[in-house]
């Protein structure tokens, strides 16, 4: 076979470029040699080539950019309910008229975020009209993220859990189908990642269906649970456990309740019966009775709040099941009628779906422009 080589100006050098000097540019070198035409050597991840520096690796996505993605996939049902309606009425418009106004009311009325929230923010939108503060859409927009930024910020509260000689008790409320239960699961699987001890308790003892679904997250995420028998007092459970605890090096209890329907005054009496149980056995506790709510339940879900802070007293809210719903916003009305703060959200059904809650990148992800790509 004839060895050939080509005329360098076939290769698209300069005709008058000499082999020497195209061995100095480093172009095509290892084509041009024709010793050695393969000459590299080792895997290829590892070879050298001259071509590198044209070469740009794809950068990988950031945990924080991942998660952003996750919280505005997760949104994107609400955001299309509220934001998404926002943007088709100023769509096109340059300036703010009566219209305007008109259907803005009715799209924050009906947002589930709350007679009485949606009222404040639209008469705080129209007073700055009236004043001639701003009169163009984005304008409103802008403004509108803002007031709903400045509700949220007054309850971001991740639950922080103190660790000292007894264990943080957490006494976990809210009605059937909340989400209670696999909340307790994704709090306790969090903890024990960190190395704590944890232990759970099934005091919702007038369901079976609720018993074996704490003993089944027990088993899958190895941690300890106390439970009775069918029908038993879910306070003298609950003094079981805590007597357990007391001595083994547990950490953080985490207790479950029934949740029947809560326009029932016995739920609530039996409610109060295991705090005043836990305040008995352990002074101080418990640390946090945390109210679990379903986004699902829009606007009804803030009665169900009120309710249940007004049988007892209420220390941290998780609103659960917001990547299956267009009513989220009830988050903002929530926030804005009871001050109570915001512990967790929960965005799917995978562990780290439940999340400690921060308000701006909330309202980022409600807000986030349809150019940013889905979580896949």
């Amino acid at each position: 076979m004839l060895n050939f080589t080509p005329p360098l100006y076939l290769l698209g050098f300069p005709y008058n470029m000499s082999e020497e000097q195209v061995e100095k540019k480093g172009f095509f070198s290892r084509l041009l040699r024709r010793d050695s035409p393969r000459a590299e050597t080792g895997p290829p991840a590892a070879r050298q080539t001259d071509s590198a520096p044209f070469e740009q690796a794809v950068p990988e996505e950031s945990p924080e950019k991942k998660s952003f993605f996750r919280l505005r996939h997760g949104l994107s049902k609400t955001r299309t309910s509220l934001v998404g309606r926002l943007d088709e009425l100023f769509f096109g418009k340059k300036l703010v008229d009566e219209q305007i106004v008109g259907r803005l009311e009715e799209i924050l009325v009906t947002a589930d975020i709350g007679v009485t929230t949606a009222y404040e923010l639209l008469d705080s939108v129209t007073a700055r009209i009236k004043r001639r503060e701003f009169d163009r859409p984005d304008q409103v927009m802008d403004y509108l993220k803002q007031l709903i930024t400045d509700i949220l910020l007054k309850v971001e509260a991740p639950l922080r859990v103190g660790f000292g000689s007894e264990p943080f008790v957490v006494m976990v409320i809210g009605v059937n189908g909340s989400g209670k239960t696999t909340t307790i699961a994704k709090i306790a699987a969090r903890h024990q990642a960190a190395g704590r001890r944890v232990l759970m308790v099934a005091g919702d003892t007038f369901r079976a269906a609720a018993v074996e679904q704490i003993r089944i997250w027990a088993d899958r995420i190895g941690c300890p649970v106390v439970r009775g028998k069918d029908k038993a007092d879910p306070s003298a459970i609950v003094f079981e456990a805590l007597d357990q605890s007391a001595g083994d090096g547990t950490e953080l209890v985490l207790v479950d309740t029934a949740g029947r329907l809560h326009t029932r005054v016995p739920l609530m009496e039996q409610l109060k019966k295991i705090r005043r149980t836990i305040e008995k056995k352990q002074p101080g506790a418990p640390h946090e009775t945390l109210l679990v709510i379903d986004a699902s339940m829009g606007q009804n879900a803030i009665n169900q709040a009120k309710t249940f802070s007004e049988a007892i007293p209420v220390t941290g809210i998780a609103v659960t099941k917001l990547d299956g719903t267009s009513k989220g916003g009830v988050l903002v009305g929530i926030s804005n009628e009871l001050k109570i703060p915001v512990r967790y959200i929960g965005i799917g059904e995978k562990m780290d779906d439940l999340r400690d809650f921060n308000a701006r990148d909330f309202v980022e992800a409600l807000f986030a422009g349809s150019d940013l790509p889905e979580d896949e």
